[in-house]
């Protein structure tokens, strides 16, 4: 998501930056939201520029994530509608569109007016030809032939605990994407959900002192480390390997449009919080990635052909199905990537690469 918001939903999303030190936290036990009268006068805001931009925008949980309906992204949006929809997003973290006819040209021109998309390289003959802004991801057409398992074996070794598996895109760069934009062709009769949660939240609904220490702190986020090796020769290790790439990250990152601060933290990427010996590191990362992940914070979306999911990277973590492997369902997902900033802390240090792995940009 481009930085270069216009005037009306640059303000909006200033005024989304409600979890500094000294607010008051949430409730953990009601789940009442910090600042109630506040957060209905940046709804108030949000929904009239929503309503006139001819949109509706229906709220799916009580943190994070909306629907937005009379919009036919295939068609194109005008600017009315971008400015509502990219506020929507900063606000509600992931919004989703449903029953679209987006093919690929029309996703990649929809991702366009959001930011500058992400020219990946090819990675086999599942992604699309003509298309290197489009990743797809279709269950058991790369992985058995390029690393010599099946979808199935992956997951489980990817996923081997369910914290390991949250994670935002592309994490280990020093640039991680913005946003993604993913849009379903095929998906299973059932199961196959996908689950987001806000990590602005989670960092405000943390006590004030845990708040303060995490501040400060920063941790390596290396590709690979939630992925469970199999015993003798691996060929997906030696791909990580071959192609490490790990960065310092800030634990709380400044939203760089909103002023949020972020709890960044996820289960793929994260190795170790630096500074800290590894035993500390490991007890304090998975408090905080329990903390990011409470119910309450999180959405859980049912995919149906044609659906579209368009999140905030920067803010959220998702946990993508694994449940649907064994049922044998055909489930095949485009995804277009928004290039991003360098993360900043709260002490105003950017994130960096790590010596010795791959620069980490696009």
């Amino acid at each position: 998501m481009t930085t270069e918001f216009d005037s009306e939903a640059r303000d909006m999303a200033k005024g989304m930056a409600t979890n500094e030190p000294g607010d008051t936290p949430t409730d953990a036990a009601s789940g009442t939201a910090r600042g109630a009268a506040s957060d209905t006068g940046r709804d108030a805001a949000l929904d009239e520029a929503v309503r006139a931009a001819g949109l509706t925008l229906r709220p799916a949980a009580g943190h994070i994530g909306a629907d937005i309906e009379g919009v036919d992204l295939a068609a194109g949006l005008d600017d009315a509608q971008v400015a509502a929809v990219r506020a929507a997003v900063l606000r509600w973290k992931v919004v989703f569109f449903r029953g679209q006819r987006l093919d690929h040209a029309g996703h990649v021109a929809f991702a366009r007016r959001f930011g500058e998309p992400v020219v990946l390289r090819k990675r086999g003959g599942a992604s699309p030809p003509d298309f290197p802004e489009i990743e797809t991801t279709a269950d058991r057409l790369e992985l058995g032939g390029r690393f010599g398992m099946d979808h199935e074996e992956w997951l489980r070794r990817r996923r081997h605990t369910l914290l390991r598996g949250w994670h935002c895109d592309h994490g280990a760069r020093v640039d991680p994407p913005a946003a993604t934009i993913l849009r379903a062709e095929t998906v299973p009769p059932y199961g196959g959900d996908t689950t987001w949660s806000n990590l602005a939240a989670a960092y405000a609904g943390l006590s004030a002192p845990l708040r303060r220490f995490v501040d400060g702190l920063r941790a390596v986020h290396r590709l690979g480390v939630g992925y469970q090796s199999r015993p003798g020769d691996d060929a997906y290790v030696r791909h990580l390997l071959d192609h490490q790439m790990a960065s310092v990250h800030p634990l709380v990152r400044v939203h760089p449009e909103t002023g949020e601060r972020v709890l960044y933290v996820n289960g793929y990427y994260v190795e170790q919080i630096t500074d800290l010996s590894r035993a500390e590191s490991a007890a304090i990362l998975e408090l905080l990635l329990e903390e990011a992940t409470r119910p309450e914070y999180t959405v859980r979306f049912r995919w149906e052909p044609g659906s579209v999911a368009f999140w905030d990277n920067r803010a959220t973590i998702h946990l993508a199905p694994s449940d649907n492997a064994h049922l044998g369902f055909p489930r095949t997902m485009h995804r277009v990537m928004l290039t991003g900033d360098v993360p900043v802390g709260v002490d105003g240090r950017p994130s960096e690469p790590v010596t010795g792995t791959a620069p980490g940009r696009w």
